[in-house]
């Protein structure tokens, strides 16, 4: 059991092989690795706790990006993550591909455990969990994930072959996964709840100009069919309420996504999007010491480019705190 005095009092209790870290980060998207690079280069040994289903992030279910400045030809997203893994391992970065399931971010010690029994403890944490891709809400829904319905063009469409498939959807992911389908299935339907789309014109000027793509406007999913798998949609017309029945084989959702905040309710506030609260053009949370960036924090941009300048903030703020730590207490975790 340690006090540190000072104008920073700090009481607390090394359990046996146990050790405190600088800097523990939780999430592995374009945020959490780029702030992996910026504490790994001021030589804080960061831990970054990528998951061990969905590391990467979102990135890694997105085809060709086009617009992550450095790279006049495009790259894939999953070779984009690989390369800031890489990246962040370079600088001294620890990669632990579990999953976390609880944190306790009161006080000076903070801890994560994860789902192989290890408890971390550190100094500081940055919260980079990202979002989860959002449901239709449907009974079906998920006795047919994995047989006709998916999150995940880029993971299933080669499945899809001559096949007759719809995405749901408006955005950005939904026009790009459509024309991506288009490589694979004979016929892509866009299925959208309105006649107006919420997709950049660029997006949506590729999806109406391509040949496969065939819009259904005014139209909700109103229920799956198929017993062993995906055989038809029910489509629920938003205007008139009439129902009709489309043959598919596969249906992808893309209609957005909700922030990760599962592990931190009752410790960090919410805004009213349901994403981390931060104090304004920061990483700082109403916890000292705790910080967020990137999609969980991003209700409007969410875009791979902001998420990474978003955890080069968070890194720069946990600099910032732990050199204002008293110094008996930030060697306690130096000299780990």
């Amino acid at each position: 059991f340690t006090c540190v005095p000072g104008n920073y009092p700090v009481c607390f209790f090394f359990s046996l092989g146990v050790f405190v870290r600088q800097v523990i980060i939780i999430g592995s998207g374009p945020a959490g690795y780029t702030a992996a690079i910026y504490a790994a280069r001021a030589n804080f040994k960061p831990l970054v706790i990528a998951s061990s289903v969905e590391a990467g992030g979102e990135l890694m279910n997105t085809t060709e990006v086009e617009n992550f400045p450095g790279f006049p030809e495009g790259i894939m997203g999953p070779e984009l993550m690989m390369k800031m893994q890489e990246q962040a391992e370079k600088f001294g970065a620890e990669i632990l591909m579990d999953d976390v399931v609880s944190v306790e971010l009161a006080g000076d010690i903070k801890r994560v455990t994860v789902g192989g029994g290890q408890t971390f403890e550190a100094l500081s944490v940055i919260f980079a969990t990202g979002s989860a891709n959002r449901k239709l809400g449907l009974p079906d829904e998920d006795r047919l994930s994995g047989h006709g319905v998916s999150w995940c063009a880029t993971c299933d469409g080669f499945f899809f072959r001559q096949k007759t498939v719809a995405i749901v959807g408006g955005g950005d992911s939904a026009m790009e996964e459509a024309s991506f389908l288009t490589r694979f299935a004979d016929k892509v339907y866009v299925i959208h709840r309105s006649e107006n789309l919420r997709a950049s014109k660029i997006m949506q000027d590729r999806a109406l100009a391509n040949p496969k793509i065939e819009f259904l406007w005014n139209s909700a999913v109103d229920s799956l069919n198929g017993a062993d798998a995906l055989e038809s949609v029910t489509l629920k017309n938003t205007v008139t309420g009439e129902l009709r029945e489309v043959e598919l084989q596969g249906l992808f959702i893309a209609i957005g996504n909700d922030p990760r905040t599962q592990l931190i309710h009752g410790q960090l506030d919410l805004a009213p999007e349901g994403t981390v609260a931060v104090k304004g053009r920061s990483s700082k949370t109403n916890l000292a010491g705790v910080f967020a960036a990137g999609d969980v924090v991003d209700p409007t941009y969410r875009q791979a480019v902001t998420a990474a300048a978003s955890g080069t903030v968070a890194a720069l703020d946990a600099e910032h705190f732990l050199q204002s730590l008293p110094a008996e207490l930030l060697a306690q975790a130096e000299n780990n």
